[in-house]
């Protein structure tokens, strides 16, 4: 948040995140038709394409090729092993990332651009989902798809203790990340 990362571990965020996101969206993409899934089916929350075009551009022709780190190989095992045995709780990882995408992603869109000095939104299409009134749709829609989720789960307590395993899960991350040598 304060402009601070070097340029490398920052496209080593990315990497990683490209992950996650690839693994989260192809899980809910094979799952569409799922009762506790189809609410979720909002393409333009989708971050992998962004995620891809952005590392194109923020990755550097020398630079050590990023890896994931032990946290991320964990939590994409933890998506893929959901998809096949609990995709409904594919929901509580879909609340965390994009609430807070969309909640946040445009004050982190302008630091990135400044630390990395990025233009014309190249290398930060991550955090763009579009025109305000666009986004604030998207909000809308993505909360009308978690009520009706939440509606119709049999188990909340374990859709909400799962929520909280995808947030410690981002914790041992960003402790990975910041430890990264």
């Amino acid at each position: 948040l304060r402009g601070e990362l070097p340029r490398a571990r920052y496209a080593l965020l990315m990497h990683n995140l490209q992950a996650l996101y690839s693994a989260l969206e192809s899980a809910l993409l094979q799952h569409a038709e799922h009762p506790s899934l189809a609410p979720l089916r909002l393409p333009g929350l989708w971050r992998t394409p962004a995620l891809v075009a952005d590392q194109s551009v923020i990755e550097r022709p020398g630079d050590e090729p990023p890896c994931l780190v032990p946290a991320m190989r964990d939590y994409v095992d933890r998506i893929t092993g959901l998809s096949q045995r609990a995709p409904d709780l594919l929901v509580a990882h879909a609340y965390v990332r994009y609430l807070g995408d969309l909640n946040g992603g445009q004050a982190l869109q302008r630091v990135v651009a400044r630390a990395y000095g990025l233009q014309d939104g190249l290398g930060t299409r991550f955090y763009d989902f579009g025109p305000r009134d666009v986004q604030q749709q998207l909000i809308e829609d993505f909360r009308a798809a978690l009520r009706s989720v939440g509606a119709r789960a049999a188990h909340p307590q374990t859709v909400v203790d799962e929520a909280v395993s995808a947030f410690e899960r981002h914790a041992r991350l960003f402790d990975e990340l910041e430890a990264w040598t």
